[in-house]
């Protein structure tokens, strides 16, 4: 049988980048493959500082590729580069988004920390630090922050077919959840995921803005890699509650975030404590000091910790983030201290 430049590229799909469940293929790496009387010569080119992950890749496409039938020779070259600041290991081609400084991922590793509300609070207090502010909800699947932010409007698009942001709050928004009804589920495959996640980045009409904070979907998955393929991140922060079954999952973000090059900016514990309005108590009900062992465990700033409160549900729930209906509130002073101490680290 002879070696063919389809079969040895469907080969290299088994060959999966370091730490990821994702192939060399479908990450974009494979830049040419040449065949002559059966002997194969890959070209890759790879962005990164860590110097085992070209010598894996090398070693385990090479013995992929002695096993194609008609391959008698397998020969990898890697052009490495060193990745541009905050931009992803695989992401060669991993750019900033044009009038954006500095664009912010807030994640977590499981869903039901908080991690769409802390978006949304960190989003209106850096705008309370007067930076322009935007917020994409890159959770295509389960968006949120419509809802959050109030507001079901549609939004329009200009004369360049650019999608015009929704503006609530001082703040520019988008959201699958603006272009889908309350009921209607965002069934899509891979692919289509992955579409939509760049269209709300690079194709909405952002203009000109000091942060844009990204709330993506929680865990690991095949939109945080586009992203982090794609677009030169100033940082991302990893949204926990104290217990440990929440920082388990914490550390597989955090590690995602290292294995590709992305400074991990620090740590918000949510749902810190709870503070009886009765009594004035309070209650480590989620257990307490895991935030900061873990923060310290990954070297990392605990940049807050978020207490468990009525108000803020309440407020989300109505549509004003609580960082905006009640900025003297002890929950909208924790947020704004954490946007203060971003705005001295990234800038």
């Amino acid at each position: 049988m002879e070696a063919t430049e389809e079969r040895v590229r469907e080969a290299l799909k088994a060959v999966k980048y370091p730490g990821f469940s994702r192939d060399i293929v479908s990450f974009g790496l494979v830049k040419g493959i040449a065949i002559q009387s059966g002997a194969v010569t890959v070209q890759l080119a790879l962005a990164t500082n860590e110097p085992a992950v070209p010598r894996a890749i090398k070693a385990e496409a090479e013995a992929t590729l002695r096993n194609v039938p008609g391959v008698t020779e397998a020969k990898v070259l890697i052009d490495i580069h060193a990745p541009p600041a905050g931009a992803g290991a695989a992401g060669v081609g991993a750019t900033r988004i044009e009038g954006i400084k500095h664009v912010i991922a807030v994640a977590s590793g499981k869903g039901g920390v908080g991690k769409s509300t802390v978006a949304a609070n960190l989003a209106i207090a850096l705008d309370r630090t007067d930076a322009r502010v935007g917020i994409c909800d890159c959770d295509i699947y389960g968006p949120s922050i419509s809802l959050m932010f109030g507001t079901r409007e549609r939004p329009a698009a200009t004369e360049e077919n650019k999608i015009i942001p929704i503006e609530q709050y001082n703040l520019k928004l988008m959201s699958m959840g603006f272009l889908l009804d309350d009921t209607s589920p965002a069934v899509l495959r891979g692919p289509m995921v992955t579409r939509y996640t760049q269209q709300f980045l690079r194709q909405v009409e952002w203009g000109e803005l000091d942060y844009l904070v990204l709330d993506l979907p929680p865990g690991t998955g095949d939109i945080q890699l586009t992203i982090v393929q794609t677009v030169a991140l100033a940082g991302a922060i990893i949204v926990t509650t104290p217990q440990e079954v929440a920082l388990i999952d914490a550390r597989k973000a955090s590690t995602m975030f290292e294995k590709v090059n992305v400074p991990v900016l620090g740590l918000i514990e949510n749902m810190s404590y709870f503070i009886s309005p009765e009594s004035g108590r309070r209650y480590d009900i989620f257990g307490s000091g895991g935030g900061e062992r873990e923060a310290k465990r990954l070297r990392v700033p605990l940049l807050g910790q978020i207490p468990l409160d009525i108000s803020t549900r309440e407020s989300g729930d109505r549509g004003m983030p609580i960082a905006a209906e009640a900025p003297t509130s002890r929950v909208a002073a924790e947020f704004l201290k954490i946007a203060r101490h971003l705005r001295e680290t990234v800038g």
